[in-house]
């Protein structure tokens, strides 16, 4: 079967609600359409495939995000429930262990049944419940938060199918495209910058009473010790000269379970890149094209952005440093609705540059990244290597909510996900930035 009911359903209209409904009723409508519009492009096969113990088949997604709308909005509101299949209680549970079983995560592969157009009409049908019941959820604050937590959640996954479908595509060896849409536009080299911050006491964390998920709560203070920060995330031909310097053969770049890691999988470049010739191509979601050394790098694990950071002579910032700058910057990025889905550089920079603050190992050129990826920092303490927890580095930025951007997160054999630490706008950096 085709994937032509999706499109069709990602169109899909429905009766209005009262005027106090509207902007949840428009937005729960445009993310369950953007998940539909992200899988119309795909065939039957494409949904089921699970190339990772850590991904997930298209069609999982596409079920468990109607799943979560089902058990904890419509299970506990709707007078009149009855589950559209029983069964799917357990296929398509996640991780809530108060909801009960759920179907082992590395093997939602091996889930022929349901199909494809069943999921489908389980998305129509949850859709069209919700979109009837709103009028009673709208004097409910409970189920208002957990709307906007349904639509939130549902955005993860969105990024969730662009990230596992990457990687599925790219075990084939003809490495097909999701999309035709390259060249994109190639992207000039700017100067790299130090940018200067006093340090001392700041406030991290959510604040005002819009959305935000748990790991973002609460608002609390900090002290930071004076840091620099780069002006430009680091690049693709920055890391390129990183592993010309035969920085993937040089354990003491390396933290002791980085170099252990090296040894293990034979990494001797990013996940999605091969050497051709004296160059590199890499995988891409357009299908594999030459790498632009002058967009930001993706697809590094925390082991290569940290190798990557000491051989510049620089560290990872830590989250706190990261959060105290990027919440001064306007919000501005490469965002889902770009359909670009691949690195991109904002054509001016988005902070004053200021003079360099010494001398420091910069390999090349930055450049103001749409998201930044890793970006480095020096600061008072160098020889702390604190950085972000996620082990991922990303380059989509997702539509920004109620003032808070956040990205797609790729991997390479392990994914954390937004709420293990992905959130901030750029997931590397650190004290002297690059």
């Amino acid at each position: 079967m085709s994937t032509e009911n999706l499109r069709q359903s990602a169109s899909m209209s429905a009766p209005s609600s009262a005027p106090g409904n509207d902007v949840l009723r428009t937005r729960f409508l445009a993310v369950r359409q953007a998940t539909e519009a992200l899988a119309a492009p795909l065939s039957a096969e494409d949904c089921a495939l699970q190339s990772t113990p850590d991904a997930s088949p298209v069609k999982w997604h596409l079920a468990h995000t109607s799943w979560f709308f089902e058990t904890f909005i419509l299970e506990r509101i709707d007078p009149h429930f009855q589950a559209f299949d029983p069964a799917f209680r357990v296929l398509f549970n996640s991780y809530y262990n108060v909801v009960g079983d759920k179907h082992p995560r590395h093997e939602r592969g091996l889930i022929s049944r349901p199909d494809l157009q069943r999921v489908i009409a389980y998305r129509r049908h949850i859709t069209q419940r919700i979109l009837a019941l709103l009028p009673a959820i709208a004097d409910q604050p409970e189920f208002v938060r957990l709307m906007w937590l349904g639509c939130n959640h549902e955005e993860q996954h969105q990024e969730l199918i662009l990230t596992d479908l990457k990687h599925l595509l790219s075990k084939n060896p003809t490495k097909p495209a999701y999309q035709q849409r390259w060249p994109l536009t190639p992207i000039e080299a700017r100067k790299p910058r130090w940018i200067g911050y006093p340090g001392g006491l700041a406030m991290i964390g959510h604040a005002g009473e819009e959305f935000a998920f748990d790991n973002e709560l609460p608002r609390h203070q900090v002290f930071v010790q004076p840091f620099e920060l780069a002006s430009h995330p680091v690049t693709h031909g920055d890391f390129a000269a990183f592993i010309a310097d035969q920085g993937y053969a040089r354990p003491e770049l390396w933290l002791s379970m980085g170099w252990d890691w090296v040894r293990l999988s034979g990494a001797v470049a990013p996940l999605y890149w091969q050497q051709q010739g004296a160059g590199w191509r890499t995988f891409t979601l357009h299908g594999m094209a030459d790498i632009d050394p002058h967009t930001p790098i993706c697809h590094i694990n925390y082991f290569e952005a940290d190798a990557y950071a000491r051989w510049a002579g620089a560290r990872l910032p830590r989250e706190s440093e990261w959060e105290i700058v990027a919440s001064t910057l306007p919000i501005d990025g490469n965002f889902l609705d770009s359909n670009a889905l691949h690195p991109l550089a904002l054509r001016e920079a988005t902070t004053t540059d200021q003079p360099d603050s010494g001398p420091r190992r910069v390999p090349s050129a930055n450049t103001t990244a749409s998201s930044c990826v890793t970006s480095l920092c020096c600061g008072a303490d160098p020889a702390q290597h604190h950085g972000s927890t996620s082990a991922q580095a990303t380059v989509i930025s997702f539509r920004p909510r109620h003032g808070g951007n956040f990205q797609a997160c790729d991997w390479r054999g392990t994914r954390l996900d937004r709420a293990s630490g992905c959130s901030a706008e750029a997931v590397c950096g650190a004290g002297t930035a690059i």
